[in-house]
C-alpha cells in the first residue's frame, strides 16, 4: 500500500506563487505516471499536469507556462510549482500516481487565490 502526503497549499494573492509537494511512503514501486489534479467547488476533478515515466510532461491548457511539474526520485517526492496564480486556480489539489496495477491518490491540499 502506498500513501501519498501532500503539503504546500494555502492562501495567496493573485500573481503569487506556491509549491505543492507530494511525498510517497513506499520506494521501489514502478510508477507509470505521476500527476496533479484539482477540483473546484461544483466542478469535476481535472488533470492539471502529469509526468510520464520517460520524463515527458503534459499540462492543462489553462496552466501552461505558469505551472511546472517535477519529481525528485531520491526523495520519492513530486512537486507542482505554481506561478502567476489566478483566482480561477482556487481548488483542492490532489496528487496521483499510477502503477502497473493500481492508482493512488493523496488526501488533497487546498489552494485559495484571492483577487
Amino acid at each position: 500500500q502506498v500513501q501519498l502526503v501532500e503539503s504546500g497549499g494555502g492562501l495567496v494573492q493573485a500573481g503569487g506563487s506556491l509549491r505543492l509537494s507530494c511525498a510517497a511512503s513506499s520506494r521501489g514501486i514502478v510508477t507509470l505516471t505521476r500527476a496533479w489534479y484539482r477540483q473546484a467547488p461544483g466542478k469535476q476533478r481535472e488533470l492539471v499536469a502529469e509526468i510520464i515515466s520517460d520524463g515527458s510532461t503534459n499540462y492543462a491548457d489553462s496552466v501552461k507556462g505558469r505551472f511546472t511539474i517535477s519529481k525528485d526520485n531520491a526523495k520519492n517526492t513530486m512537486y507542482l510549482q505554481m506561478n502567476s496564480l489566478r483566482p480561477e486556480d482556487t481548488a483542492v489539489y490532489y496528487c496521483r500516481i499510477r502503477t502497473l496495477s493500481t492508482v493512488y491518490w493523496g488526501q488533497g491540499t487546498q489552494v485559495t487565490v484571492s483577487s
